[in-house]
């Protein structure tokens, strides 16, 4: 992981095995720039072959202070830079924005940054967070990604289900007009408004969904696969470990007992799992993987809400 993460800076707990910068409190877009270390630029260079030829269309994506070459991309890439990016959400935001956690990944190559909504909402009692990420390469492999995912404040879990009612994420590739592209991503804020509004109303949903014991065991079951006919002793070990695990965090999280028997427990003890349970065997990558997933989304989470939609 530490050679994944190239610098951050965070707020609160440390997020990624006591990597980063740990500031009192959420900084305004000028102090985040400095102290996630991205206060750099990207310069375009033309590409010269050793024996003094020219590489025709395409540049290398320079940074500025080091001249590390991040890419190698085509003449129609549009650099991004840093500094454009924390101007966006600032501009998108408003006066007051902060944030709480940014940083650079793979040497420079991917750089986000996380910034909290102002608006908090109540969800069936349960105050729910929503976060804005902006992610960007500089390496010409990605795309400009903005998503936001909820974030249930009690225990931190993050809540992004996939619904078919409302999206959550936006991106675009670096070609054509890139700024015409920035100020129609703009929308990304009131298509965050609409998410939550189709959340809250999902939530409902789910707490009408009665389930059993029993159902709740199967639901976990299909979740974490066993078979049985080829699994090793030592796999099944572990997925009874994991299957464990899962339902403690169902049956008996205190802040999930008044909550009743329903879908939303089942959707927020998954997410619980998904969010903060230790996996067996801890890649060097796997922290950076957990981050990717409020942006991708979780398939774990989604596969729960699938299940248990099919039965409503």
């Amino acid at each position: 992981m530490s050679a994944n993460v190239e610098t951050m800076f965070y707020t609160r707990e440390k997020p990624w095995h006591k990597l980063g910068v740990q500031v009192n409190h959420a900084l305004n877009s000028k102090e985040a720039l400095v102290a996630a270390g991205l206060d750099w630029n990207v310069l375009q260079k033309a590409i010269i072959t050793e024996e003094g030829i020219p590489v025709e269309g395409f540049k290398a994506n320079i940074r500025d202070y080091d001249d590390k070459v991040l890419g190698v991309v085509t003449d129609r890439y549009k650099v991004v830079q840093n500094r454009e990016a924390f101007a966006f959400t600032d501009d998108m935001l408003g006066d007051g924005v902060r944030y709480e956690t940014a940083g650079s990944l793979q040497e420079g190559k991917k750089t986000w940054i996380l910034a909290r909504l102002p608006n908090e909402y109540i969800m069936l009692g349960d105050r729910v967070s929503p976060y804005m990420v902006f992610s960007n390469s500089h390496d010409g492999t990605g795309s400009i990604r903005i998503a936001m995912t909820p974030i249930r404040v009690v225990c931190q879990n993050t809540l992004n289900i996939a619904l078919s009612t409302a999206t959550r994420s936006w991106s675009t590739i670096h070609t054509g007009d890139i700024q015409s592209k920035m100020e129609d991503a703009q929308q990304t804020l009131f298509m965050a408004e609409r998410y939550m509004d189709s959340l809250g109303k999902e939530f409902e949903n789910l707490t009408r969904i009665k389930l059993s014991d029993e159902k709740v065991i199967d639901y976990i079951n299909l979740l974490l696969p066993l078979d049985g006919n080829v699994a090793t002793p030592l796999q099944e070990r572990n997925i009874t470990k994991l299957r464990e695990d899962m339902k403690v965090r169902y049956f008996d999280a205190p802040d999930l007992l008044d909550i009743g028997k329903n879908g939303y427990r089942f959707i927020n003890a998954v997410s619980d799992f998904a969010t903060h349970a230790k996996p067996l065997r801890e890649t060097s990558n796997f922290k950076e993987n957990l981050f990717a997933r409020t942006m991708d989304g979780n398939a774990l989470i989604d596969k729960a809400y699938e299940i248990v939609k099919s039965v409503a």
